[in-house]
């Protein structure tokens, strides 16, 4: 019996976790589900985006599935607010963020694509720690050889499970101590990993060559920043956001997260597209060793994506219900 959180945060989230709740129900494996609340509504409600309830059931779960996290955006902060997930990352020492880029069967999706970035989710710029004095503003850059030794390594196992080769991806050209530092400690601990062909790339010949030969790459390992901005890229190949799943890994938690935001143009209007969710519902079945529930669940997503129906977001005009039963149905055929 897997016991698992189920968090639906803010905006769509509320839509996709409940459909992403029928789809496990349906793997007919024994599941324990239940329900937290976190997010900006959660802050509104509480004054605190992740209540301490929250927080502990997610330690005592054996994995947690998240829709969306709203956070306000602009140059001046909400007193007492923490953005939901960077909180959760930090206080969980989710070091680990992992997201696939694979080819899916619809339109605009570029073919034989099938790579993984792992980005170390807990430092960088993503510190938080700004000050402003006037008219300049100043923000630290926070890079450790521990933190970056850890997620080379969880890039290096992926990348050993999968064809074998890593690029370390930063800008030592222009930031050696920061980004010299994670070049070096990934590098140092690839000689671990003799059967890993390891390389580096810089940030911005990382970004064009995804761009002009996206089938070239197997694993990625970089930064926070640098790994958030290529991430959204790579998503972009192979379908766009409303395809994209994650993991937020540690060493004793793991949260999973879809990549698109809580979308409050849409939201309520039961037109979201889950896909993503169910994506990242097979990866959390397969960190937890479902590793063929999982691979039924991508096929099943597949299935539909390439027959139909199909959401808005990718040209059709199934209802998030509708594209989760046919999922669903697809699933129970496999």
């Amino acid at each position: 019996m897997y016991k698992i959180l189920l968090i639906p945060g803010d905006g769509i989230g509320l839509e996709v976790i409940p459909a992403a709740e029928r789809l496990l129900q349906a793997t007919g494996l024994a599941l324990e589900l239940s329900y937290a609340d976190a997010g900006w509504e959660t802050f509104q409600k509480t004054g605190n985006s992740v209540p301490e309830g929250t927080l502990e059931r997610v330690k005592a779960a054996d994995a947690t599935l998240a829709g969306a996290f709203t956070s306000p955006s602009g140059s001046q902060k909400v007193p007492g607010f923490k953005g939901a997930i960077r909180h959760l990352r930090r206080t969980l020492d989710l070091f680990a963020n992992l997201r696939p880029a694979k080819s899916r069967p619809i339109p605009g999706s570029l073919q034989n694509v099938d790579m993984l970035m792992v980005r170390e989710n807990t430092q960088g710029l993503y510190v938080e720690q700004e000050r402003r004095y006037g008219d300049v503003a100043i923000a630290d850059a926070v890079i450790t050889k521990g933190a970056s030794e850890r997620v080379a390594r969880v890039a290096l196992s992926e990348a050993r499970r999968r064809r074998g080769e890593l690029a370390v991806v930063h800008k030592a050209n222009v930031l050696p101590l920061t980004t010299g530092l994670f070049l070096e400690s990934a590098i140092g601990v690839s000689k671990d990993f003799p059967d890993v062909r390891v390389y580096d790339l810089i940030v911005d010949a990382a970004a064009m060559k995804l761009v002009r030969d996206p089938q070239s790459f197997d694993v990625l390992v970089t930064t926070n920043l640098f790994g958030d901005i290529l991430s959204d890229l790579m998503a972009g190949l192979v379908g766009g956001l409303g395809l994209a799943p994650s993991a937020n890994l540690g060493e004793h938690h793991a949260i999973f997260e879809p990549v698109h935001g809580s979308a409050p143009d849409i939201a309520g209007r039961g037109v979201a597209n889950p896909a993503a969710t169910f994506l990242t519902a097979a990866m959390m079945l397969n960190h937890l060793g479902e590793e063929e529930v999982a691979r039924k669940i991508d096929q099943a997503v597949d299935q539909v994506l390439m027959e139909g129906p199909r959401t808005g977001d990718l040209g059709g005009k199934a209802t998030t219900r509708e594209f989760a039963d046919a999922v669903i149905e697809a699933l129970n055929h496999l």
